[in-house]
């Protein structure tokens, strides 16, 4: 008997150019600098067929559909891009590779995952959202008090009012509440805390992260995916991390994750299994010394994709299949 053919298990990279949903300029350098800093050449090394896809261009703006929503800044531009993405997203979902969507701002988020979500909902399973992150991003256009839309992209997610007509004709694929996890948050807005608290989203703030370790957390956020048969996506803004590991980011926070615990974080998902579509974003080279931050990103999506300092056995689980 012929032994099966096992297919080489594929990634497919789209840099998403985008820096007008943040509140300083540089993050559409984002995509370029992780490619100079390796990161195709890690996961080819690390066995996968790495499929580049370049850099994700609009057409023209999208004309106005009527008013924008108030405190909304360049809300048809990002319009133009998100609904560009969330179907770019849904079709590279659908070949069967890993999408990794390089930004960019974490406004692009908001057609990545609606547009992985639409095909996994077509699979019949549930799409989980682990959203690494120092800040809750859990605005809309009536709460925000600066109109950046990079900071309403976790509750555009879960169906939030105020970005209604975002999508145009796409299908709006919400994540509900208990299947967003805000995890490494050290800094969120009176009325994000409010709204956070009101849905019951699960929060791994930096106090939890400190009493109980990020293995503990991240095993929580592991063992419900599994419990539901979901998926997992990972939306990594770099600014999860501390400043003095990550500092090309435009919103740096104190007391962020370690090197140390960024890396197991990623280690222990890759050992789940669960992850098939990741999002990095908020890498602003401009702010970067000398591509310090885009480095250690790569070497953390490394972690993820199973790059290991010593040889363990890979649990079973852990293989990517190739869902095309």
């Amino acid at each position: 008997m012929s032994e099966p053919e096992v297919k080489t298990p594929r990634v497919a990279l789209l840099g998403i150019p985008l820096e007008i949903g943040a509140s300083q300029r540089g993050t559409l350098m984002g995509p370029d600098a992780l490619r100079t800093a390796g990161i195709g050449r890690v996961l080819g090394q690390l066995g996968f067929e790495v499929e580049d896809h370049g850099n994700l261009a609009i057409p023209a703006v999208s004309a106005a559909e009527g008013p924008p929503p108030a405190h909304a800044k360049y809300y048809d531009e990002i319009k133009t891009w998100i609904r560009a993405l969330g179907e770019r997203a849904f079709q590279l979902a659908r070949t069967g590779a890993i999408p990794i969507f390089m930004g960019g701002d974490h406004s692009l988020s908001m057609g990545s995952v609606n547009g992985v979500a639409r095909h996994w909902k077509q699979q019949g399973r549930p799409l989980f959202v682990l959203w690494l992150d120092a800040h809750a991003d859990y605005n809309t256009p009536d709460t925000t008090e600066t109109g950046n839309m990079h900071g309403m992209s976790a509750a555009f997610l879960t169906g939030e009012p105020g970005l209604d007509a975002l999508l145009g004709d796409q299908p709006r694929v919400s994540i509900p509440t208990d299947q967003l996890d805000l995890f490494g948050i050290r800094s969120i807005d009176p009325p994000e805390k409010e709204m956070v608290r009101d849905r019951r989203i699960a929060i791994a703030d930096m106090r939890a992260i400190d009493e109980f370790g990020v293995g503990v957390l991240i095993r929580r956020v592991i063992e419900r995916v599994k419990a539901q048969g979901g998926v997992l996506h990972v939306s990594f803004d770099v600014d999860f991390l501390d400043p003095a590991v990550a500092p090309g980011v435009g919103t740096t926070v104190p007391g962020g994750a370690t090197y140390r615990e960024a890396h197991l974080v990623m280690e222990l998902l890759h050992d789940s299994g669960l992850v098939r579509s990741v999002d990095i974003v908020e890498l602003n080279p401009f702010l970067d010394e000398r591509g310090r931050t885009a480095r250690v990103a790569v070497e953390l999506i490394g972690s993820l994709f199973g790059l290991q300092i010593t040889d363990r056995p890979t649990p079973s689980n852990a293989v990517f299949p190739d869902n095309s």
